[in-house]
C-alpha cells in the first residue's frame, strides 16, 4: 500500500514541474536589458552654422563716380567677398602717410600706373603674381603688362588706359591731316587773329611728349637716365616750335579747351576725358590717329595705364579675398562694361569682341594706337622730371631762350636733383 502511495506522490511531483514549465514566459526576440547595461543616449541635435562673414575688400580710387560704381558693379557677385570702393582726396599722399597700416590703409588702391615704382620702393605693395600666374595677362595689352612692371615685378592688375588723341571738328575740318607737315601747312594758311587750325597745350612734359617720343627721344628713359640733353630731344623742340608761332603763346589747359569747345579752334590733341563736355557742347566730333612726323613715325603720346594694386597687409591677412578680386577683374566683362557704361579704354583685348564696344569710334582708335603709345615712367625719378622739364619748355616755347643751352642746363639739373634722391 505504501509502495502505491508513494508512486502516487512522485507522479504528483512530476506533473507539478510540468505545469511549472509550461507557466513560464517565452523569451522575446528582442530581451529588455538588464538593469546594469549601459544604455546610449540619443545624440544631441547639431547647433545650426552661422553662414561666415564676408571678407570686406576696400579699394582706394579718385576716379569719377562712374567709373568706380561700374567696377564695384563688376566685382559684385564674388562668393564670399564684399567689394567697396571709396573715394579719397590727394590719394597719392594719403598713401605715402598710412603705407601698410591695416587700421588706416585701404586694402587695394586703383591708380595710374606711374606711381608704382614710389610705392613699391616704399615697401607697400605686393606683386601681384603672388595671387595670379603670367599666364592670366595672356589677353591684356603688352604695353600695359609693360607699364604695371616694375623692377620685374608685376604689381598692378591693368583694366583701362587713357592717351592724348588728335581730335577734330568735323564742321571746320573735311579731314584729319594725314602728316604733321600737312597740319603746319594749314595752320599758316588758315590760321587768323581770333580762329585757329590746331591747338594745344604746348609747353607742358605730357603734351610735348608725343613730339618727342615720336623723334625717337625721351624724358626719362627705363635706367632713370634723363634725356634732355640728347639730339633727338632738341630736334624735337625745333621742329615743333614752327607749330607753336601759330598757336595760343600761354599754351594753357583752360585756353585751349575754350577754343576748341567753342569753335574757334578746329583741331586739338586731347585726352578722353574732354569727350562728355565736347559732347554736351554739341561739337561735331572727330577722332582720329595721329599725324605721322618726318621721320615716318607718328606723334607718340604717353599713356596713362589705370589698375589696381594690392598693399602688403591686405595680401598677408585677406590672401583668398584679394586673389578672388584679381581674378575677377580679370574677365573680359569688366572692360566691357568700362567702356559701354563709362566710354573707357579696356586693356582687355577681349573686351574689343563686343559689338557696342567695336562700335565706339574713340575707343577703336584708342586700341589702334596703343602700339604706338608710350607708357609713362613708372620710376621715382620721374616725379622730379615733370618739373624740370615744364620749366624747359616754357623758357623755349614762350621765352624763347636757345634750345641747345636751355636743353643742356635742364638735364645737369634733372642729373642733380636725380643724384639728390639717392
Amino acid at each position: 500500500m505504501k509502495k502505491y502511495l508513494s508512486l502516487i506522490l512522485a507522479a504528483l511531483m512530476v506533473l507539478a514541474l510540468l505545469t511549472g514549465c509550461a507557466n513560464t514566459p517565452a523569451e522575446s526576440a528582442d530581451p529588455e536589458p538588464s538593469s546594469t547595461a549601459t544604455i546610449a543616449e540619443p545624440p544631441e541635435s547639431a547647433e545650426p552654422v552661422e553662414p561666415a562673414e564676408p571678407v570686406e575688400i576696400v579699394i582706394w580710387h579718385e576716379n569719377n563716380e562712374t567709373i568706380a560704381g561700374t567696377i564695384q558693379e563688376q566685382l559684385s557677385d564674388i562668393p564670399g567677398v564684399t567689394v567697396k570702393l571709396e573715394r579719397k582726396e590727394q590719394m597719392s599722399d594719403a598713401l605715402k602717410m598710412v603705407g601698410n597700416d591695416p587700421e588706416a590703409a585701404p586694402d587695394m588702391y586703383l591708380f595710374a600706373h606711374d606711381k608704382i615704382g614710389v610705392y613699391a620702393a616704399m615697401g607697400i605693395l605686393a606683386p601681384i603674381t603672388e595671387f595670379v600666374s603670367a599666364d592670366a595677362f595672356a589677353d591684356i595689352m603688352p604695353m600695359a603688362v609693360d607699364a604695371t612692371t616694375y623692377k620685374g615685378e608685376q604689381y598692378s592688375i591693368p583694366i583701362y588706359f587713357e592717351t592724348l588723341l588728335f581730335m577734330y571738328n568735323k564742321a571746320l575740318m573735311d579731314a584729319p591731316p594725314a602728316t604733321t607737315d600737312e597740319l603746319l601747312e594749314l595752320m599758316k594758311s588758315g590760321t587768323t587773329a581770333d580762329s585757329y587750325v590746331f591747338v594745344e597745350q604746348h609747353s607742358t612734359s605730357y603734351n610735348s611728349a608725343p613730339w618727342i617720343q615720336g623723334f625717337g627721344g625721351y624724358i626719362l628713359n627705363s635706367d632713370a637716365a634723363p634725356g634732355l640733353g640728347t639730339q633727338e630731344f632738341q630736334d624735337a623742340l625745333a621742329y615743333h616750335k614752327q607749330f607753336i608761332q601759330y598757336q595760343p603763346s600761354d599754351g594753357e589747359y583752360n585756353t585751349v579747351t575754350t577754343l576748341f569747345t567753342e569753335g574757334k579752334a578746329a583741331s586739338t590733341i586731347g585726352g578722353p576725358w574732354l569727350v562728355p563736355d565736347l559732347n554736351a557742347a554739341g561739337l561735331d566730333l572727330g577722332i582720329s590717329a595721329m599725324p605721322t612726323l618726318p621721320n615716318g613715325e607718328p606723334l607718340k603720346p604717353f599713356s596713362g595705364v589705370q589698375g589696381i594694386q594690392v598693399l602688403k597687409h591686405a595680401a598677408a591677412d585677406k590672401p583668398d579675398a584679394v586673389k578672388a578680386v584679381l581674378e575677377g577683374l580679370l574677365r573680359p566683362e569688366v572692360g566691357i562694361a568700362l567702356a559701354n557704361i563709362a566710354n573707357s579704354a579696356p586693356v582687355n583685348l577681349k573686351a574689343y569682341d563686343d559689338p557696342d564696344v567695336a562700335a565706339n569710334e574713340m575707343i577703336m582708335v584708342m586700341r589702334d594706337i596703343a602700339a604706338n603709345v608710350v607708357p609713362m615712367p613708372n620710376i621715382p625719378e620721374m616725379d622730379v622730371m615733370w618739373t624740370v622739364t615744364d620749366n624747359l619748355l616754357a623758357a623755349v616755347n614762350k621765352n624763347g631762350e636757345d634750345i641747345k643751352t636751355t636743353c643742356e642746363a635742364a638735364q645737369a639739373e634733372a642729373l642733380e636733383q636725380i643724384a639728390a634722391m639717392q
